[in-house]
């Protein structure tokens, strides 16, 4: 099949082109409305159909003669267990649990927040919420008590869904103490707490308000999966948002199940019945529509993994998954694959697996420096695709669609828009920019189907946000540019622009550069105050083992690198060796928050930062280099 050919359809008959992708699932209700406007003016896909996300995840397969395939394979290096569960397993656990969650009084349309760690039950809540029509809100694990709060306040939960504890390598998260912490720092309070104690000897506290798990689920009925609207609202996935308060993505329910579908055959090249794996977690957008939604859609047996690609036990551990469970196409962060580089640079301990079963290795979540694509392609010998999207968008926007035909890969580059996306580069104005000048990411509208149909009780933040910096199309806040060939490039947020003596240059570009150096195992590149030019790059690396000697050799080398390949105008003479760097748990570094500690600015360390101590560590560097003191 011919990409340009087929994306061309999607851009120029929109409606022709998804209405058959609709085609591919089953309905309750079909659609003979495919676009139209909400009351806010706003897009909406299929508005006059009705379906079932659960159904379709789990039921269709059964009907189809599947129950006994592998719905779900449960890998726990944490906790040494592991478990095999059927489409017809699946269907016992989240219709007895969808029963349960009716008989606590929950209705379609009520809001449930789920906080779990990676196991089963967190899956079977989210579908058995889809099954009843209740609009759940998956709260990743690492939050504190405080983020978790303000997300309650937010969406108002009738109902939390949580787990004794989680376990973070081996150390205890305390998730229902966090869950009580937050319910008491929340104006609304929900009415129960469904805990389902993980038997690991953890101490649950008891309220009044607690339910248990396993004694619910024991004493329901099972229920069937009810018909929605296609414009349902399926679930509320926080986001961070500039003003720091966290913005309530809404999905919906007909075009996301048609969009994932679409994506599972053309963008990621899998077939009905293979084993697919994304190393993420549920509580971000990439647990939502590929461990959980998007596989079960399309048939595939999905692993939910509860670990890390290191230290649990070693660095291994990917390629042991992948070898064991035949894992046909895995998808993680480049941030994963570069601990794993750190650790086993070489790929010494890849060795002992038979990977023959991989076909592709998707990475996202983040930029791809080259170095690690292309340690990644070199040591798998298979395709990595580095591709884009968000959380707003709830699928790919940009990516060398495999199940269409394989693209020449260019390092940098996420290759294409994916269909549906009319991507263009915008300049100040809302003109289009020349090739390879960069500018504004932008997609004109409409969004295909799948993506965010609005902000939770918050039209005009959603407005404001994302569509009325350029009329007509939905602003991604990010930079970028097209080559001559078309391929986008990617090169951060926007304010990873930074302008120096009036120049405007990419910290991403620099880092780029940095990040190649053999030396280096991770890195962040961006903006600081400048007295004479405004801005400056400061660069903060982290060596691989064994380079510590060659410190101040190595940072005078970086320096000279992006010298040599951006120029003096970059003014790059900062580069400073940390051991580690700020990161969210999902693996994204924390650059604005680096930047406020060196220009001196008011910060707040997020609940979702891994360690304090890590901060104290940077301070202490900025200090004995005298950056924020002498700028």
């Amino acid at each position: 099949m011919n990409y340009q050919e087929f994306y061309q359809k999607s851009i120029q008959h929109p409606k022709h082109f998804w209405k058959e992708q609709a085609n591919q699932i089953d309905w309750f209700k079909t659609p003979n409305t495919i676009l139209s406007k909400d009351k806010y003016n706003y897009n909406q896909w299929f508005a006059d159909g009705e379906l079932n996300l659960s159904y379709l995840c789990v039921d269709k397969h059964i009907k189809d003669g599947f129950g006994n395939q592998n719905a779900l394979i449960y890998d726990s290096p944490v906790t040494n267990n592991k478990e095999h569960i059927t489409f017809n397993q699946l269907h016992h656990e989240v219709s007895k649990l969808a029963g349960g969650l009716q008989s606590l009084g929950l209705e379609k349309g009520d809001t449930c927040i789920i906080y779990m760690p990676m196991i089963p039950q967190a899956l079977y809540s989210m579908l058995a919420c889809a099954r009843i029509g209740v609009i759940h809100s998956v709260v990743f694990g690492g939050f504190a008590p405080h983020e978790l709060a303000i997300r309650i306040d937010d969406c108002k939960p009738k109902i939390i869904i949580t787990a004794s504890n989680g376990i973070e390598i081996n150390k205890i998260i305390p998730y229902k103490p966090f869950v009580d912490q937050a319910i008491a720092k929340a104006e609304n309070k929900p009415e129960r707490v469904i805990v389902f104690d993980r038997q690991l000897g953890v101490d649950i506290p008891n309220k009044n308000y607690d339910v248990d798990y396993t004694t619910l689920v024991e004493k329901s009925p099972k229920v069937e999966a009810i018909s929605l609207k296609a414009t349902h609202p399926s679930y509320i996935l926080y986001t961070s948002g500039t003003t720091g308060t966290p913005k309530g993505i809404i999905r919906d329910t007909g075009g996301y199940a048609t969009a994932l579908k679409f994506s599972m055959k053309y963008i990621y090249g899998v077939n009905e019945g293979d084993t697919f794996w994304a190393a993420s977690d549920v509580g971000w957008v990439v647990g939502h529509s590929y461990i959980a939604y998007g596989p079960l859609l399309n048939r595939n047996t999905t692993v939910l993994f509860e670990g890390k690609p290191i230290r649990t036990p070693d660095a291994s551990t990917f390629w042991r998954v992948i070898s064991e469970h035949q894992v046909k196409v895995m998808f993680t962060a480049p941030t994963a694959i570069r601990a794993i580089k750190k650790e086993d640079p070489n790929g010494d301990l890849l060795k002992a697996f038979d990977l023959s079963c991989l076909k592709y290795q998707f990475l996202a979540g983040e930029r791809c420096d080259v170095a690690t694509l292309n340690w990644t392609e070199e040591k798998l010998k298979v395709p990595v695709i580095d591709h884009w999207w968000q959380t707003e968008s709830g699928w790919p926007m940009l990516a060398n669609m495999v199940g269409v035909a394989l693209q020449e890969v260019k390092p940098g580059s996420a290759s294409f828009p994916v269909c549906g996306y009319d991507i263009q580069i915008l300049d100040e104005d809302g003109d289009e920019v020349a090739s390879s000048v960069e500018g504004y990411v932008a997609v004109k509208l409409p969004l295909p189907p799948g993506t965010l149909m609005n902000l939770w009780e918050n039209p005009e933040r959603f407005k404001s946000g994302y569509l009325d910096r350029f009329p007509g199309y939905y602003f991604s806040g990010d930079g970028g540019y097209k080559d001559e060939d078309g391929y986008v490039f990617i090169t951060g947020r926007v304010d990873d622009i930074i302008n120096v003596a009036g120049h405007r240059l990419s910290t991403a570009e620099m880092e780029e550069i940095v990040a190649s150096h053999n030396a280096v195992a991770e890195c962040a590149v961006f903006g600081v105050h400048c007295e004479i030019k405004g801005q400056k790059p400061l660069g903060l690396i982290v060596l691989k083992s064994g380079e510590e000697k060659m410190k101040n050799q190595i940072e005078t080398e970086i320096v000279q690198d992006v010298r040599r390949e951006i120029g003096a105008v970059a003014s790059f003479r900062d580069v400073l060796v940390v051991n580690r760097l700020p990161k969210t748990r999902s693996g994204k570094i924390l650059r604005k928050l680096l930047r406020n500690i060196a220009d001196e600015q008011q910060y707040n360390i997020p609940s979702t930062i891994d360690d304090v101590h890590i901060i104290n560590e940077i301070e202490s560097v900025y200090k004995s280099h005298h950056i924020g003191i002498h700028k």
